[in-house]
This record gives structure tokens, C-alpha cells and sequence, in this order.
């Protein structure tokens, strides 16, 4: 019954499995309960949040990994990656546990839909390569398509430079309005940059996603105690971040190969 139960509902909680196996007339303590799901392969995990998903973004994640799936890894080692993030001065986002096999964390029933952007906190925009991590900035207001152009201005192409990228790179950010408004795709034309086709609501399959977790586990380390000392340290740990620690190809990492939908 126990497994049966977390195996058709993973967000079953063990005082759950206690009290419906108390009205069956069975006491269990939830030791036992962890114990049985233990053996049975199940260990309670934390939901991973995954991108809220229409059919339309399920078949342009399709069509993104098919049409990338034979890629070479030079090619991915020759992009360009960007997006924006919000780190937060205090506080974690809520969690939540299931029961779950090995290797099936992505699975449906395991995840929590979320869509992009869900005390004080400050907005970066940020880019990389395989070769490490290109500028980070702060975006002190809220961000419109003539800022945007701005920051790609004056941090994309001395990214490049610095990362010594190879003739031909490619430049990648999301679907957000502010990156497909006509204004922005005319100035990346009219600067010769080669952009990556994305598909609408797939966060997840960009690998700087990991390298904002990596980021702001660090933060957390240094714990900061306001907004002037949380930027600084943003900063210091971005620029500690080796090459050899930033994801490259793969995609939940990168995700021809990997893609959820």
C-alpha cells in the first residue's frame, strides 16, 4: 500500500502514509515508512521546478533538439550564453519533497511547474562561454529594449574579447520581449551577431542556469547583510569562477540531448 500510494501521488508526505494506514487499522511509525520506500528504490527528494509547458513550447523544444542533437562540441563551445537573474539578500525559495527512483527527477509527477521570474534584491545580467565566465553586470532599474541594447553594447562584444572566442561565435539569450523587440534584433543585424534560435519558456536549457545556482550558493556562503555588500560579493565570486567550472554542452546543461518536454 505504501509504495502504491507514493508511487501514484510522490507529494505524499509520511505523516500522510501514518495517519491512512492508522484509519486501516495498521500502526507505522515514519521511520518504518522511510525504511519500506528505501527499499523499494524511492528516497524523498526536493521537487526540481521545471518551465510550465504548452504544447506550442513542447514542439519548439522538440524542434530545437532535433535540429541540434548531431551538433559537434565545438559548435557549443563556440556560443555565447546570456540571461538575466534576481539574487535575493535574505531568504530561500520554498521547497518541496517527493518520492522518487533514481534518475527520475524530470518525471511529471516529480517536478514543480514554474514560469520565468517568479528583503531587497538585485537584478544581474550576465554571459559565458566554455571557455569561463564573460562580464556581470547590475541592472539597477527595471530594464526596457533601449537598456537592454545598452548592456549588450557595452558587455557583449568586450566578452567576447576577453574570452577569446573563435571567428563566428554565436550570441544566445531568451525570448523574452526586450530580446526579440524589433529595435534589438535590427542592432544585433546591423553588428554582424550571429543569434541562436531559442525556443519560448526553456530556461532549463540554458547552462547558465547552472552557473547562477553556482553563483548564488557562493553568495549564500559570504552571507551578505545588505544590498551594497550583497553586489560586491555577486561580483568577487563571479570573477572566482574557474573555466573548468562552467557547463558547456550538455543541457540540462545544454539540452538537445537532454530536453524536457
Amino acid at each position: 500500500m505504501i509504495t502504491r500510494t507514493v508511487s501514484k501521488n510522490p507529494r505524499t508526505t509520511r505523516g500522510d502514509l501514518v495517519n491512512d494506514l492508522q484509519r486501516a487499522g495498521t500502526k507505522v511509525t515514519k521511520a518504518t515508512i522511510s525504511n519500506t520506500l528505501r527499499r523499494q528504490g524511492l528516497k524523498s527528494c526536493s521537487a526540481r521546478r521545471v518551465p510550465l509547458l504548452k504544447p506550442v513550447h513542447v514542439q519548439a523544444r522538440l524542434k530545437f533538439a532535433r535540429e541540434h542533437l548531431d551538433d559537434p562540441e565545438e559548435d557549443w563551445e563556440n556560443v555565447i550564453w546570456s540571461d538575466e537573474t534576481k539574487i535575493e539578500l535574505f531568504g530561500k525559495n520554498s521547497t518541496r519533497r517527493v518520492w522518487r527512483r533514481k534518475n527520475a527527477e524530470l518525471h511529471p509527477k516529480n517536478t514543480i511547474p514554474t514560469v520565468k521570474h517568479g528583503g531587497g534584491n538585485i537584478m544581474l545580467w550576465g554571459c559565458f562561454s566554455a571557455k569561463g565566465p564573460g562580464r556581470l553586470i547590475r541592472v539597477k532599474e527595471i530594464m526596457n529594449g533601449a537598456m537592454y541594447r545598452e548592456i549588450l553594447s557595452d558587455n557583449l562584444l568586450p566578452s567576447a574579447r576577453a574570452l577569446k572566442m573563435k571567428r563566428g561565435w554565436v550570441f544566445q539569450h531568451d525570448n523574452d520581449p526586450k530580446h526579440t523587440a524589433r529595435a534589438t534584433k535590427e542592432w544585433l543585424r546591423k553588428k554582424h551577431f550571429k543569434v541562436l534560435e531559442w525556443p519560448s519558456q526553456s530556461p532549463d536549457l540554458n547552462p547558465i542556469e547552472n552557473l547562477w545556482r553556482e553563483l548564488k550558493v557562493r553568495v549564500a556562503h559570504c552571507q551578505p547583510q545588505n544590498i551594497t555588500a550583497l553586489e560586491e560579493i555577486c561580483m568577487e565570486e563571479w570573477a572566482k569562477i574557474p573555466a573548468t567550472s562552467t557547463p558547456t554542452h550538455n543541457t540540462a546543461n545544454v539540452g538537445p540531448h537532454e530536453v524536457v518536454i
